[in-house]
């Protein structure tokens, strides 16, 4: 089973995604998570370079293959193995990450950034994806809080952040099957036991 976990920068998707981790560990569910981009020595790499702040010169294009060659390399040697080999997999951002934020935030063609997603993952889909939804106003409240430095895609403007937030709840209006969209302002054990309430029952059908 192939669960991705998806919105704005500090909507919760990597506590979230880490809560579902450990109740599926509690249960001996043999489980793994990765993280994009990243997850092996490449991707890792790649991704110092896209979110490095010292790169704000990139262009549109780059950035969107820079992710793609991150996601081929982690599907192709992590993601997988790790899925024919029975696990469950759990991935902090995927596909739709470059839909929103390369297609709908940075003005990109979404047929072809559909396209080149296809080709890094060899159309590798998630059986379920949790969209956790905040307004960007609420992102930037969490972001100053944390009190950390910004990487580069996190200092880009409020607008910028809109439209990704608005790409994404149009990805999922265009695929309901997939897509389970949750209020990312509710407390976080509220969140968690929505998002078990949809796990479970996948998860007893495997």
């Amino acid at each position: 089973m192939f669960i991705t976990f998806e919105g704005i920068d500090f909507s919760g998707k990597t506590t979230q995604a880490k809560k579902l981790i450990r109740r599926l560990q509690n249960m001996q569910v043999p489980v793994m998570y990765v993280r994009e981009p990243g997850g092996t020595k490449i991707s890792e790499a790649i991704r110092d370079i896209l979110l490095d702040r010292k790169n704000l010169e990139m262009h549109a294009n780059t950035e969107l293959l820079l992710y793609m060659a991150a996601r081929s390399q982690i599907v192709q040697e992590i993601i997988k193995p790790a899925l024919q080999a029975g696990n469950v997999v759990i991935c902090d951002r995927y596909i739709d990450s470059s839909m929103a934020y390369q297609g709908y935030g940075r003005g990109l063609d979404l047929v072809l950034v559909r396209q080149l997603n296809d080709f890094a993952t060899t159309q590798l889909k998630p059986d379920m994806t949790f969209l956790l939804d905040i307004s960007p106003d609420l992102a930037a409240q969490r972001r100053q809080r944390k009190g950390r430095q910004q990487d580069r895609m996190e200092i880009e403007t409020r607008e910028f952040h809109a439209r990704i937030r608005d790409g994404y709840l149009k990805l999922a209006e265009a695929e309901p099957q997939r897509f389970v969209v949750l209020n990312g302002e509710l407390a976080s054990e509220e969140i968690h036991r929505l998002i078990w309430q949809k796990v479970e029952p996948q998860l007893n059908q495997r």
